[in-house]
C-alpha cells in the first residue's frame, strides 16, 4: 500500500464524470488499499478514486468516528443511489480535494446505495446520517460535482479563490 497524493481544487479532473470500473483486476484492489490508507492519513471520512487522479467509480469510506469502536472501510465500485428519502438533513461538509473550507450541505437524510465489493459481489445499504452524508458526497466525486457547488455562487467563489492561493503556495515550497 502506498499514500497517492489528493488533488485540490480547482483541477479539472476533479470536474470529469468518471467511467465505471470494467472489471475487478489487481490493480484496482491496489487502488482501494491505496485510497483507504491515503484517506485514513489525510485524516479523512472519506475517498473518490478522482481526487487521486484515477477517472473511475470507486470510492472509500469510513464514517465510524468512536475510536472505542472497530474501524469500518467500506469500498464501493460502480455505486449508485437507488433510493433517497424526502426528508432532508443538513451537515457541515469539507472535502480532502479542498482542504479547510466546510459548508452546510443540505442532502437527502436517507439514501439506499447499490454497488459491487472487491470480490465482485453485489451489495446494497440503507445508509442513514453522517453515512448518508458521506456516500452522497463520494458519488457526487465520482459525478464531477464538489459540496461547493451546493453553495451559493459568491461563497463557491471565495473558496476557488483561497484553493488557487494554496496551489501557488504549495507550487512555490
Amino acid at each position: 500500500m502506498s499514500l497517492r497524493p489528493i488533488l485540490i481544487h480547482p483541477d479539472p479532473r476533479l470536474r470529469k464524470m468518471c467511467q465505471p470500473v470494467a472489471a475487478i483486476s489487481p490493480e484496482i484492489v491496489k487502488l482501494a488499499d491505496d485510497m483507504l490508507e491515503t484517506m485514513y492519513d489525510a485524516p479523512g471520512i472519506g475517498l473518490a478514486a478522482p481526487q487521486v487522479g484515477v477517472m473511475t467509480r470507486l470510492l472509500v469510506m469510513d464514517c465510524v468516528k468512536d475510536s472505542e469502536l472497530p474501524p469500518r472501510p467500506m469500498v464501493l465500485i460502480n455505486p449508485t443511489i437507488t433510493w433517497s428519502s424526502e426528508e432532508r438533513g443538513t451537515y457541515e461538509e469539507g472535502c480532502l480535494s479542498i482542504p479547510d473550507q466546510y459548508a452546510d450541505v443540505e442532502r437527502p437524510a436517507e439514501v439506499k446505495v447499490r454497488w459491487l465489493t472487491l470480490d465482485g459481489t453485489e451489495a446494497e445499504e440503507h445508509f442513514t446520517g453522517l453515512w448518508a452524508t458521506c456516500v452522497q458526497h463520494e458519488i457526487d466525486h465520482l459525478d464531477g460535482k464538489l459540496f461547493i457547488d451546493y453553495l451559493k455562487p459568491l461563497r463557491r467563489q471565495m473558496i476557488t479563490r483561497k484553493m488557487e492561493k494554496l496551489k501557488r503556495e504549495r507550487a512555490r515550497a
